[in-house]
């Protein structure tokens, strides 16, 4: 078997007269171990998000709510709304409490806007004090 290197094995190493040498500590970072998996870390803790399912509520409730709505003090009381809002990532979401004044109610679209410009779905709301 013939020895390819035979005519370098033995050379001494190359320096180079125009690159300075790298220092010791920046040949290490390109050593590190890297993240083969990008984005893992993010979906395992996306994952163990805790989100509720939306209550379905009775008829009663809705009618009480809807008689609610229909005597609200637009503009000059402060309610406390209490709601669902979906999750935009999984399935489910979670109950959000609030407090603010009622700007309009858009019986066309479904929504109670706040002072803030909330936009929030009539049948969302679970309860309004």
């Amino acid at each position: 078997m013939i020895d390819n290197y035979s005519d370098i094995i033995n050379l001494p190493h190359h320096t180079s007269k125009n690159h300075p040498k790298m220092p010791m500590q920046n040949r290490a970072a390109q050593f590190l171990p890297f993240q083969a998996l990008t984005g893992y870390e993010e979906a395992i803790k996306e994952t163990e998000r805790i989100t509720n399912e939306k209550k379905i509520l009775a008829d009663d409730t809705k009618e009480e709510i809807n008689n609610i709505l229909n005597h609200l003090e637009l503009n000059t009381k402060t309610y406390q709304i209490t709601y669902f809002q979906q999750d935009k990532n999984k399935k489910g979401g979670n109950y959000i409490i609030i407090k603010d004044r009622i700007k309009k109610i858009d019986a066309v679209y479904g929504y109670l806007i706040t002072k803030n410009n909330k936009k929030i779905l009539i049948e969302d709301i679970i309860d309004i004090i």
